[in-house]
């Protein structure tokens, strides 16, 4: 009956345009990560731009809360958007934590498979963005939601084998020898697999909000 209900009434469409402008923030942020990790003097800059992202992302996560709880029919169950603008926030400020972490460590170089977990955390961002529009017609898009979110699983796995390689390649290398150089190698790629794991929390919401409305 509920459902019936919700299905009858108008429903407040400025959500999809807060996840949507979430979303945006979130495929900025992974770009400029991906391009600190490119590395050299341009690396501060980038740290700069992934807190000014994430601040931005904050201001948005905290309007949709504050809506939720002022709107009298949202598109869909509460407890989805607010799960979904959280997983959503916990990704960028995954990001930011990385960033933080190699402002920390003042590194201006990144092994080769940290710039290739770049390159998977802006594939999860973009498939991201491209999910969360569909949001606004759920039943219609919802063999193309279940192939993104399914995509986005899967790169959350060859980031896993990314974490193992690296850590492997960090222990075989230099930093053998240098504790130092293999403690910040280690904390870098923590951070950066933990990205992508994030991403996989977005999917997974994404996943629930389908199971709940259809």
């Amino acid at each position: 009956m509920l459902r019936w209900f919700q299905a009858l009434m108008p429903k407040e469409e400025r959500f999809f345009d807060m996840f949507e402008a979430h979303a945006a923030t979130l495929c900025s942020a992974a770009r400029s990560l991906r391009q600190l990790l490119d590395g050299g003097a341009e690396v501060p800059q980038h740290c700069a731009e992934i807190s000014r992202f994430e601040h931005e992302a904050d201001d948005i996560a905290r309007e949709v809360l504050l809506a939720v709880r002022r709107t009298f029919i949202t598109p869909f169950d509460r407890s989805d958007i607010r799960g979904l603008i959280t997983s959503m926030d916990d990704a960028i400020d995954q990001m930011h934590k990385t960033a933080k972490a190699i402002t920390l460590f003042e590194q201006r170089q990144f092994a080769p498979d940290m710039v290739v977990l770049g390159d998977v955390i802006v594939k999860t961002a973009d498939l991201t963005a491209e999910a969360v529009p569909l949001l606004r017609s759920l039943r219609a898009n919802a063999q193309r939601l279940n192939g993104l979110t399914e995509q986005v699983t899967r790169l959350e796995g060859d980031s896993d084998d990314l974490y193992d390689k690296g850590m492997a390649a960090l222990y075989r290398g230099p930093a053998r020898t240098d504790p130092m150089a293999y403690i910040v190698g280690a904390e870098i790629y923590d951070h950066l697999e933990k990205v992508v794991d994030r991403f996989e929390d977005v999917a997974n919401r994404i996943n629930a909000v389908l199971i709940e409305q259809l």
